[in-house]
């Protein structure tokens, strides 16, 4: 009898063994895996895609409803994602939000609130990096943290100029300006936005408010027609996926630091790291598309109307795609690339700097900055110091070829511009990938060794030329020129 009865039992339980050993197949890690991804990164782009049911869920059953109801679903969908990705560590964006609204509530429209904000969500974020850093890039909660940070830095500064008389503000400044006083729901709302929420891009309070109350559409008080906008960034996002998928696995970044690499030919090194300069930055143009589909399907990437009354829908736009893949100078690639966040920096650093009376010094600060925003690893400070030396350079280049006579007309030789086209983007994807081998490889350890396999090409040139124009230029540009520049 009993071992009739073990028998049924091991019969019953021999189909749920077999869903589980089903499910454990069926799971993540193992997709992940199959695909050649981590199942965090997985995680990520299910989260991304995710954008677009939620956004046809709020078009279709909220968009006419109470501004609380929008608020609450942009909160719960922000920290479900959250949760998925990042578990129980979703508390670190809870609380800085929650303290946020604390010190807007208790210190009110002044200037300890603005420097406490940002003295505390930076050290947050700075700390979150120490703690959890590795010699990788892992996908952790400071990831969409960082997005959060200058979310938070920016509600603080445009509630502060909310207090402000309107006639001492900037247009820009009064655009931004918080007249009135933000609930928790509006700020968790505005935090959490699920189409911004892992990657932004950013946008501000009085933005996100418009959406709100239905004035980010293209026809008044009606649902937005932006379907095909934002089909259209998707597809675009899409193409950008799979080229990045099918290239990656060719181009792997270890390889530069494999002794093959390093016994290469010297062109060789250069040309691969061009190359993979180029593609590496595949993965961020992806996801940035992706979601400014999402921010147009929602709305929020409406943008009013150009002067033939067509709807513009560029507002949350990241990327300017056709300006990234032409453009043959470093400042057309910053111009094109992370468009929101440099924008950020540009209205709540760069700007705010203007005491200094240095724009190269405020310039320098924005972008030790922005190199701190991004980690504690040195190879961020050392992308962005190649930034910083390269723009100015590239300056110096073009005010040289602009003011002498014989430059300008060498230039101008119309049969000569496919040459020069292919030169300039030589230089400039070249240099690029060698700015991006610090900021991918992070540890001075990794960046060092490939930049001494390579001579220090990057630092070498440029650091040259820096001082060199000024004396060529001074050399070769006749003093009338000169003086007729300063007339």
């Amino acid at each position: 009898m009993a071992s009739a009865a073990e028998g049924d039992v091991g019969t019953a339980t021999e189909p749920t063994r077999v869903l589980q050993w089903g499910f454990q197949e069926l799971s993540l890690n193992n997709l992940a895996t199959s695909l050649g991804a981590s199942e965090q990164a997985l995680r990520l782009i299910i989260s991304i895609f995710l954008g677009y049911p939620l956004a046809l869920f709020y078009r279709h059953y909220l968009f006419y409803k109470d501004s609380y109801l929008i608020h609450l679903f942009h909160t719960f969908t922000g920290l479900s994602i959250a949760y998925f990705n990042f578990g129980n560590q979703m508390y670190h964006s809870l609380l800085c939000v929650i303290l946020q609204f604390l010190i807007l509530r208790l210190m009110g429209r002044t200037v300890t609130a603005v420097l406490t904000t940002f003295c505390f969500q930076m050290a947050y974020l700075l700390a979150g990096y120490y703690w959890t850093a590795t010699g990788n890039y892992d996908i952790k909660w400071t990831m969409p943290h960082c997005v959060l940070t200058l979310k938070l830095i920016g509600l603080a500064v445009d509630y502060f100029d909310g207090g402000k008389d309107q006639s001492s503000l900037s247009s820009e400044q009064q655009k931004y300006a918080i007249r009135g006083i933000p609930s928790l729901l509006e700020v968790a709302g505005f935090s959490y936005f699920y189409g911004a929420f892992l990657v932004g891009p950013q946008f501000s309070m009085n933005h996100y408010m418009k959406l709100v109350h239905r004035k980010l559409t293209d026809k008044p008080g009606e649902i937005p027609s932006s379907t095909i906008p934002a089909l259209k960034r998707l597809s675009l996002g899409l193409i950008y996926l799979v080229g990045y998928v099918f290239l990656s696995p060719h181009i792997p970044e270890n390889y530069l630091l494999t002794e093959d690499y390093e016994n290469r030919l010297f062109w060789f090194r250069c040309m691969y790291m061009l190359i993979w300069g180029k593609f590496v930055l595949y993965k961020y143009v992806t996801c940035w598309l992706v979601t400014e589909g999402v921010c147009i399907l929602t709305g929020l990437g409406f943008n009013d109307f150009d002067e033939n009354g067509k709807a513009k829908w560029d507002a949350c736009a990241n990327m300017k795609v056709w300006l990234f893949e032409t453009t043959p100078r470093f400042t057309g690639t910053i111009a094109s690339f992370n468009i929101n966040t440099n924008a950020w920096v540009a209205r709540y650093f760069f700007k705010r700097l203007k005491f200094l009376g240095n724009k190269e010094l405020s310039q320098g600060l924005s972008l030790l900055f922005l190199a701190l925003w991004h980690g504690l690893h040195s190879g961020y400070l050392i992308c962005f110091q190649m930034e910083f030396l390269i723009v100015i350079v590239e300056r110096q280049a073009a005010s040289l070829i602009r003011d002498s006579p014989t430059l300008s007309n060498l230039a101008s030789i119309t049969v000569l511009q496919p040459f020069y086209y292919l030169v300039q983007q030589t230089i400039h994807w070249l240099f690029m990938g060698y700015s991006m081998t610090a900021f991918c490889l992070f540890t001075w350890d990794k960046w060092f060794k490939v930049y001494k396999s390579v001579y220090f090409l990057g630092h070498v040139f440029f650091l040259s030329l820096l001082f060199i124009l000024p004396y060529v230029h001074k050399a070769i540009v006749p003093r009338k020129e000169k003086l007729k520049r300063m007339e």
